[in-house]
């Protein structure tokens, strides 16, 4: 270690003519590099090259000397590794390169990764002759992706994965895991993202978990949780205290770094300027190199000190890379091979239903406890009732059990031999739960062709119920501005929110004694609240925020329902041909079937959400909160065609009865009211063959579809009674499909939108040959040029300026 620069006087400032402020600065400069040198040392190469007493000492005086000079601080410093202030949220961070996933080989044996070669040689046109390809291959480490962003070679920006192109800022949390270099040793490329996954060891874990049990409190249930929710801690403090850990594993953006020409030397380009990588790696020729290297992991993963779900496969080459590409946002370059999961045999005692936060039913086992993958698993999913039946799990039955993923327990298959004679009955989703949502009550359905049944109680079911405030609040629905989830959570946590009409109850007083109530259950009191001092502001400005929602546009409340399957356009169609919420909560699926892009699912989920009472119930307390459209109209003149009787009859699905013969009632002056009324002496005499009679007598059978056509003749009556003689004139871009893509230089993207669709245009995501226009801005992408192969008009701002111009 090297000597002092300055005496212990000269550093404790005792000494009157002591240094001045530039042998500070060499000084500080000093102790960081030597702190950031030890600590590499000690928790990258496991090499401590000190005693820990000795390096508590020069951090402590590096603290003091930051603190006596303010200026001195810096973002590489070690001592911003022990967390910042709390954080009100998350900011968004958008990757400058995509974070992608990639492709799982579900093959567990050696065949998946022989599969992958053969993909591989077939998509670089490779013949059975030519030379193996080179791979590099490594662990798939059992974490969370992040993306570090390093700034003329100092850390500046931790960001999660997020959905791959937006992420969440969490650099003060990464800062506090001491693997990561604040600074990169000889590196001072103006950008280096390194790409990696924060992980935590195994005997870290233990540890971790046996503190939480010493102290009486809640233990973690796996290490990738547990790593998760330290990333996503808001306060850092609390980060600090997990043992975090991180390997590298790639690149983000890199400007002015020269990138090697394969994986492998990337990494070990990585690990030379002081980033963390594990050393379990391989470059390894053609498939039986991957087969060989997939057995060596699979015989030392148990005592790996950390946990790990695969192992990872790429071509090495990136200018192989280059020529494989990408299939749906997924490099044909790369795959995760898995390991089989670890399987027992257990009893299943019950079979539970567990409701999900978007209403799906999932039926669980509950089994006699099994140590199973390292835990004692006592449930384990079914996943739906389709699946249950298949495998035919029955109470009382021997199961096997594994943990799918290594996380999820799940059933794999019964074990008949040992099932006994006083097993239960086959599952029956609807019959186990009477037909009702174990939370709330509500009716359950299940869609055609869909394996899960849902809840219908999407606007009162308490298992729903943060899903539901939180997509109600978003800044394309309602857009409360300053309700995020995590408020969210405590409101409904400490029961202030428990129905959508809630939000509008609420007071100044309310979310002080909310935010009070919070910072109680996580032990973190803010230093300004213990002075007595309360901000007020922040709650404030949210009930101005809610205040504001009040009068939404139609399409935007409906949107905000949450209603399956319908996004903003759906919400739109809805709105624009119907025009009132009230004819939207009664209109039949017939009728809804008969609007543009509303096939008979959407249909049908439309009309699901509006026949569950409770849902009813939950608009009316909405409306009498003050929350009202503001732009109902009266229904859209071009319904007029559409509620013809031969295309309402035509609409109702009715077994046989074609568009053909729905035109031939019709023009017989069949109306809806008298087939609700029809025997099968007036069936008869309505000329139909034979065979199609039946079918219509047989559908008349039941109680409901009378009743549907009843109201549908109800509904007829009554849009034809509001809607004016005529439509009104279209917009000019009525008709026309126009895709969005690039930065334009004045308008937002749902700026540009608002105005195409006031004009009485479509905005798409995808580009195709029913595309009239694409409005391309700055640094158009794909869809640029995927216009430009088919022909597709492209204009720009200006161009789309002009076309709403037009009279």
């Amino acid at each position: 270690m090297q000597s002092d620069l300055f005496s212990s006087d000269e550093r404790a400032g005792k000494n009157s003519a002591g240094p001045d402020a530039a042998d500070w600065k060499v000084r500080a400069e000093w102790l960081r590099t030597e702190l950031n040198r030890h600590s590499h040392a000690y928790y990258v190469l496991d090499n401590p090259t000190i005693p820990d007493a000795e390096y508590d000492k020069l951090f402590r005086e590096l603290v003091d000397l930051e603190q006596a000079h303010p200026e001195l601080a810096s973002a590489d410093s070690p001592t911003r590794r022990v967390g910042g202030q709390p954080l009100p949220e998350f900011a968004p961070v958008r990757h400058a390169v995509l974070m992608l996933s990639i492709r799982t080989e579900t093959d567990t044996t050696s065949g998946g990764a022989i599969a992958f070669d053969a993909r591989v040689r077939r998509e670089l046109g490779l013949d059975a002759d030519a030379p193996p390809v080179e791979y590099a291959a490594e662990l798939k480490f059992d974490g969370l992706a992040i993306n570090l962003r390093y700034e003329n070679g100092i850390l500046v920006q931790a960001a999660t994965r997020g959905d791959g192109a937006t992420g969440e800022d969490v650099t003060q949390n990464i800062r506090t895991i001491r693997q990561i270099p604040l600074r990169l040793t000889n590196c001072s490329a103006p950008v280096l993202e390194v790409r990696g996954e924060v992980y935590i060891r195994r005997d870290d874990f233990e540890r971790m978990n046996e503190r939480q049990r010493e102290k009486g409190e809640k233990t973690f249930v796996n290490p990738r949780n547990a790593a998760a929710g330290a990333v996503r801690q808001l306060d850092p403090a609390v980060a600090a205290q997990r043992p975090l850990s991180f390997f590298a594993y790639g690149l983000g953006d890199v400007q002015g770094w020269r990138i090697p020409d394969t994986h492998s030397g990337t990494l070990d380009a990585l690990e030379k300027i002081g980033v963390p990588v594990n050393a379990e790696r391989r470059v390894v020729q053609g498939a039986d190199g991957l087969v060989e290297f997939h057995a060596h992991v699979a015989a030392i993963r148990d005592a790996l000190p950390f946990d790990i779900d695969g192992v990872v496969y790429k071509v090495n080459s990136f200018a192989l890379q280059r020529r494989l590409g990408f299939l749906s946002r997924e490099p044909r370059w790369a795959v995760a091979h898995k390991y089989p999961a670890q399987e027992q045999m257990t009893i299943v005692r019950d079979i539970d239903v567990q409701v999900g936060r978007t209403g799906k039913l999932t039926p669980v086992a509950k089994l006699e406890p099994v140590f199973v993958g390292g835990v004692t698993v006592t449930n384990a999913t079914l996943h739906n009732e389709d699946e249950t039946r298949r495998k035919d799990v029955r109470v009382g039955d021997t199961v096997i059990v594994r943990r799918a993923g290594d996380v999820i327990p799940e059933v794999v298959a019964v074990v008949l031999e040992k099932r006994p004679a006083d097993a239960g009955q086959p599952f029956d989703m609807f019959r186990h739960l009477q037909g009702k949502c174990p939370v709330c009550g509500s009716h359950i359905h299940r869609e055609e062709g869909e394996a899960d049944w849902r809840c219908t109680g999407g606007l009162v079911c308490g298992a729903q119920r943060r899903q539901a405030i939180a997509h109600f609040a978003g800044r394309r629905m309602m857009d409360i501005e300053g309700l995020g989830d995590r408020y969210i959570d405590s409101l409904v946590e400490f029961g202030y929110v428990n129905a959508l009409a809630d939000l509008y109850r609420l007071t100044v007083a309310d979310l002080l004694a909310m935010k009070r109530r919070a910072e109680e259950r996580d032990g973190v009191i803010p230093e300004t609240v213990q002075k007595g001092k309360i901000a007020t502001k922040w709650a404030e400005n949210l009930i101005d925020g809610i205040e504001a929602s009040k009068r939404p546009t139609l399409a935007r409340l409906l949107f905000a329902l949450g209603i399956r399957h319908i996004g903003e356009s759906t919400a739109k169609t809805l709105a624009d041909w119907l025009g009132q919420l009230e004819l939207i909560r009664r209109a039949p699926a017939p009728l809804l079937r008969l609007l543009p892009d509303i096939g008979g699912a959407v249909a049908e989920s439309i009309a699901d959400f509006f026949a569950e009472p409770k849902n009813q119930k939950a608009l009316d307390e909405l409306l009498r909160a003050g929350v009202v459209p503001t732009d109902e109209h009266a229904p859209s003149a071009k319904l007029r065609n559409l509620l013809q009787p031969q295309e309402l009859l035509g609409a109702l699905a009715i077994p046989k009865l074609t568009e053909t013969r729905a035109a031939q009632l019709a023009a017989k002056g069949v109306s809806l009211a008298a087939l609700a009324n029809a025997d099968r002496t007036a069936i008869d005499a309505y000329g139909l063959p034979s065979e199609i009679g039946t079918a219509l007598a047989g559908w008349l059978d039941a109680p409901a579809n009378r009743e549907q056509l009843r109201a549908l003749q109800e509904m007829q009556a009554d849009l034809l009674k509001l809607m004016p003689e005529q439509a009104g004139s279209e917009g000019v871009l009525a008709g026309k499909t126009l895709v969005l893509t690039g930065t334009l230089p004045t308008l937002t993207r749902d700026q540009a939108t608002e105005k195409i669709e006031a004009a009485g245009g479509k905005v798409a995501g995808s580009v195709s040959r029913k595309t009239s226009y694409v409005v391309a801005g700055e640094e158009a992408g794909s869809k640029l040029a995927k216009a430009q192969e088919l022909g597709v008009p492209i204009i720009d701002e200006a161009g789309l300026l002009k076309l709403l111009e037009e009279k």
